[in-house]
């Protein structure tokens, strides 16, 4: 049934049976017509407002519970559905995973139109909440106001925040009471930080005019406990700023290394950016299964620490490598699978289009005493041509890693003239995998595949698919 209100469209009583891409329940209407719902979770009943109306399904928003699905959980964050991270605290966790084996598997038929292949129980991660080793926060002046704040008309004094972007108002920020992302002491200093500011008079941000002082905060962990600051401040000022940071560094121990830069331009990426070190040596080390990484404030790491260990040794496990073999390792990232699988190889070829990210493979080679490691750096499709196939040992396996968008053509066309006797492929969009999969299946058979939650509370997941030479 459907009613117009206020020239919106509500659609009513819908019944809610699935997960759809990027977290939204899936529904009918009486009609047959299909309704992606944001807000909601599988199993609801709901009334919905449409927001778009496409030619064969509806995208709307859940405005009224009206049968609580019985999957539904108590969200744990008291910041839950405004901050627009961890859409699924409202989801039990066995269903999380279910829903996220249902998509990849479904993608790989669908899209990748292949129909014979294992399918492995998805990996699930052993820590549900407090999983990630870092996190970014924003300073604001002109923080989200709630509703109540809104209609109450009252003169609000306290608009500063330290949190996160509110989805679609990229100029407010949330100021977090609390986040069940990082373990502590990140909320302890976080909440710290934010309280010494206002005591002491520190200016937050003006993301409007870019203005201000304190402008963003990034923590990083190791596995050790032990703790990266980052500080990017809009302009300097010396004394506020050695004292806010002598502040931090009595009251919190754990932290190795503090360090800061100054960025004035108009956007808040610091890879562009100059380091500077106030305290410590810069970085953190990190090891998994006897390697070490060095880990410094613009690194590429993978943030769920103990799932991506799982995830290299799935990967190392489908590779099968004997000990005799070439590896091409594509979109080779800062060389971390790579060096993983370089112990049981005889050659590792990784390539990788960021410099930053060659230069820290090199220097983890190096650290780990790995010598049949080498790295280049280019655009994948540039660089992964007739030519490097010509001047390099033909790979007996060959490893992909790469970003949401997948392969581009040309380089599933290089990796079909290599034609490797298996690949491993790593993907975190298992859409545009099962795209690519379907390039390759005249000549590759797709023996089997394991989904791996690396990020829970969200629809986000990662897939492994192993594929071997017809």
């Amino acid at each position: 049934m459907s009613r117009n209100k206020k020239k919106n469209l509500i659609l009513e009583h819908i019944q809610l049976v699935a997960a759809g891409a990027k977290g939204v329940a899936v529904g009918r209407t009486q009609e047959g017509k299909t309704v992606l719902v944001s807000g909601a979770v599988p199993g609801d009943v709901v009334h919905a407002r449409v927001k778009k109306s496409k030619s064969k399904y509806y995208e709307a928003e859940a405005i009224e519970l009206v049968q609580a699905s019985p999957f539904r959980t108590e969200p744990k964050c008291i910041h839950f559905g405004v901050c627009g991270g961890c859409k699924w605290q409202n989801l039990a966790y066995d269903k999380q995973l279910e829903f996220k084996q249902d998509e990849v598997f479904n993608h790989i038929k669908r899209i990748g139109g292949i129909e014979d292949f294992e399918t492995l129980p998805i990996l699930g991660s052993s820590e549900q909440y407090f999983y990630r080793n870092k996190m970014e926060f924003s300073f604001s002046n002109a923080r989200w106001l709630t509703p109540d704040e809104v209609l109450s008309q009252e003169d609000i004094s306290d608009k500063n925040a330290l949190g996160f972007h509110i989805p679609g108002m990229w100029s407010k920020i949330l100021d977090l009471k609390e986040c069940w992302l990082q373990e502590d002491p990140s909320n302890a200093i976080r909440l710290a930080v934010k309280q010494y500011a206002t005591e002491h008079g520190l200016e937050f941000f003006d993301v409007r005019n870019h203005s201000g002082f304190l402008r963003t905060l990034m923590m990083r962990q190791n596995s050790k406990g032990e703790w990266m600051v980052l500080f990017q401040l809009y302009r300097e000022e010396t004394e506020q700023r050695e004292k806010l940071f002598d502040f931090l560094l009595a009251t919190f121990p754990q932290i190795k290394t503090l360090v800061y830069c100054i960025n004035s331009k108009a956007n808040d990426s610091i890879y562009d950016q100059e380091i500077i070190i106030y305290h410590g040596d810069g970085f953190l080390m990190e090891e998994m299964d006897g390697l070490r990484f060095k880990i410094g404030p613009k690194s590429f790491f993978q943030t769920n620490y103990k799932q991506a260990l799982e995830l290299y040794r799935k990967t190392l496990e489908f590779a099968d490598l004997k000990g005799d073999e070439v590896v091409y390792d594509l979109y080779t990232g800062t060389g971390t699978i790579a060096q993983y699988v370089a112990r049981n190889a005889k050659q590792v070829i990784g390539i990788e289009s960021v410099p930053e990210a060659i230069d820290a493979a090199k220097e983890h080679a190096a650290l780990n005493g790995l010598d049949n490691c080498t790295f280049y750096c280019g655009d994948m499709k540039d660089i992964f041509n007739d030519e490097f196939l010509a001047t390099h040992p033909k790979a007996d396996v060959l490893i992909t890693d790469p970003p949401r968008d997948g392969m581009h053509h040309k380089v599933v066309e290089q990796i079909l003239k290599l034609a490797p006797e298996r690949i491993v492929y790593v993907s975190c969009n298992s859409a545009t995998q099962a795209r690519d999969l379907a390039l390759m299946k005249d000549q590759y058979r797709l023996v089997k595949i394991l989904p791996v939650d690396m990020f829970p509370q969200t629809h986000h997941v990662e897939n492994i698919a192993l594929l071997v030479k017809n």
